[in-house]
């Protein structure tokens, strides 16, 4: 591992930081990763010194569908009414009127707002992203590192794990 990667692990969050840390492999599955630490934790190896980070990231895309203007102001609607009906519900708890009225009536306010957002929202768009998806950013490779004190020994164990073959980062 270079330099400017220890640099940026050591920056991190306390608990999530490792002195100049040492690669003990790079794994194509989080799976084998995490064998890998449950394998030095079966040895009695302090695992506390071991970081998986999961590297070359990619972010994802699944489209789900297409955006017309009548599916939006679905979507406005139930969300909206979603939140109203919360909103509703948090008012009766304070209040003395008719109960039912109030939240019914916040549901309503709550749905008919949330049209007129999502509408608004989508024109705005003027037909730029004429569709929903859902996104998220994943990992290719996971790479094991332990701390440099901790690296010799770690390597020494790994090296009589069953099935265990070294994939450093090149």
């Amino acid at each position: 591992m270079d330099m400017s990667n220890q640099t940026n692990l050591r920056g991190l969050r306390s608990g999530l930081t490792l002195n100049y840390p040492q690669s003990l492999g790079v794994f194509d599955d989080y799976a084998e990763a995490q064998k890998v630490v449950d394998f030095l934790s079966d040895q009695e190896f302090p695992v506390e010194n071991c970081l998986i980070v999961g590297t070359d990231l990619k972010q994802m895309e699944r489209v789900t569908g297409r955006l017309t203007m009548s599916r939006v102001a679905v979507g406005g609607l139930a969300s909206g009414a979603w939140l109203g009906l919360f909103v509703g519900l948090i008012f009766s708890l304070f209040g003395e009127e008719d109960v039912l009225a109030m939240i019914l009536s916040t549901a309503l306010f709550g749905a008919l707002f949330g049209v007129i957002w999502a509408l608004v929202g989508y024109a705005a768009t003027r037909g730029r992203r004429d569709f929903s998806s859902v996104s998220m950013i994943v990992a290719t490779k996971y790479e094991v590192l332990v701390e440099h004190k901790h690296a010799a020994r770690g390597r020494e164990l790994l090296a009589t794990m069953p099935g265990y073959r070294n994939q450093q980062l090149s």
